[in-house]
């Protein structure tokens, strides 16, 4: 049997209508993909929506795909990932699975502090799963997870987490892939990463969810599996991602320098991210139109410019920055001790110093979102 494996989709996540477009396309792309291989099945390994109560246009677009799965005789098989996770249990999850769309395998039961999983049997597979939650509290419960055995069939475990081995030595919560049960096929979701280890596959995102993985990563991907130990990695690249990167200084004229760089690259329907780094001054800084300059990048045709202007500073903003910052917060925090006492107040301090945390170089962004994430709830002691 052949089965396609999907996750990280985030259906909904972006602001900008062009990429809300892609995101929706890359989805229909993949099922298109699934439909025309006639696969017996598909995963969906969490974070089908990027959040638990997506727009209805996001809603209705998905159901149209899970139509055409259905209509070709391809049942699909899901799990929560920590975007579309509800503590309440209650998602739009339940909805496609009340349509008879897809079947969530999350099938738990919980007796003296070990949690079975039952296995949803399709034909010769048994699959089994376990959610994402937010602030990786799957992790630990992972370590926990047990299955009822399905003797003969071929077994697929589903999880939305962090694996050890995918993240290395960073500090974060993470599931010891050595410690998993055995079965023939895991499939991952969660870690926007490109990972395939023996039988363990992270899917990565069927579309980049920000500007950062974007640049990163330059598409989506998923995989095809069979039930023979095939397994197949397939990409989605809708558009040419164009980074126009553009090192600024006091006195230089930044629309010169990009209509410069537009007339020697190509930028025609081709994402186009607009990336200012530097140090100006206060005036030129105000003075920066970038509203112009995408016009000038979509002039050429460029499908979308999205801009990034995260390392763009004034150069006043430099001088003495770090101390007037140092003040600023001293009193900010002594002012919220004196209004607001309580006993969390301690922790102000060092939460604001483990959020300057900053991002090692060629470190991923969902790795470093990960770490950040955790020395936080260390903090917290959640």
């Amino acid at each position: 049997m052949r089965f396609g494996h999907i996750g990280d989709c985030h259906l909904g996540g972006w602001r900008e209508p062009e990429m809300l477009e892609l995101n929706t396309r890359s989805f229909q792309y993949a099922v298109d993909k699934f439909i025309r291989e006639k696969l017996d099945f598909v995963l969906i390994a969490g974070d089908l929506f990027d959040s638990a109560y997506p727009p209805i246009e996001v809603m209705k677009e998905a159901f149209n795909e899970f139509r055409k799965l259905k209509e070709s005789n391809i049942p699909v098989f899901l799990i929560a990932g920590s975007h579309d996770y509800s503590v309440s249990g209650k998602t739009f999850l339940d909805v496609l699975e009340k349509a008879g769309f897809a079947k969530n395998v999350f099938q738990p039961e919980e007796r003296n502090n070990v949690i079975f999983l039952n296995p949803v049997i399709y034909k010769n597979v048994a699959m089994y799963g376990y959610p994402g939650k937010k602030s990786a509290l799957e992790v630990e419960e992972i370590a926990r997870i047990k299955l009822h055995d399905a003797p003969g069939l071929f077994k697929i475990l589903m999880l939305h987490t962090a694996l050890r081995d995918a993240v290395g030595t960073l500090p974060i919560a993470a599931v010891d892939q050595d410690k998993l049960p055995l079965v023939d096929y895991v499939a991952l979701a969660h870690l926007h990463v490109r990972y395939h280890k023996k039988n363990r596959v992270y899917c990565g995102p069927l579309f980049p969810n920000n500007v950062s993985e974007l640049e990163e990563l330059r598409g989506g991907s998923f995989y095809i599996a069979d039930t023979n130990g095939k397994i197949e990695r397939h990409e989605i690249r809708l558009k040419e991602v164009v980074v126009l990167e553009i090192n600024l200084a006091d006195g230089v004229d930044v629309r010169e320098i990009v209509q410069s760089r537009l007339a020697s690259t190509s930028v025609k329907e081709a994402i186009v991210i607009l990336k200012l780094r530097g140090v100006m001054s206060s005036g030129q800084l105000s003075h920066l139109n970038l509203a112009e300059l995408e016009f000038a990048a979509k002039k050429d045709g460029a499908y979308v410019v999205l801009r990034d202007t995260s390392r763009l500073y004034a150069q006043d903003m430099e001088v003495g920055l770090e101390q007037q910052t140092e003040q600023v917060e001293s009193l900010l925090i002594s002012k919220f001790k004196e209004e607001h006492p309580a006993p969390f107040n301690q922790m102000i301090e060092s939460l604001i110093f483990a959020l300057q945390t900053e991002k090692k170089e060629d470190e991923r962004t969902q790795l470093y979102e990960n770490r950040l994430l955790n020395e936080v709830q260390k903090l917290l002691g959640i």
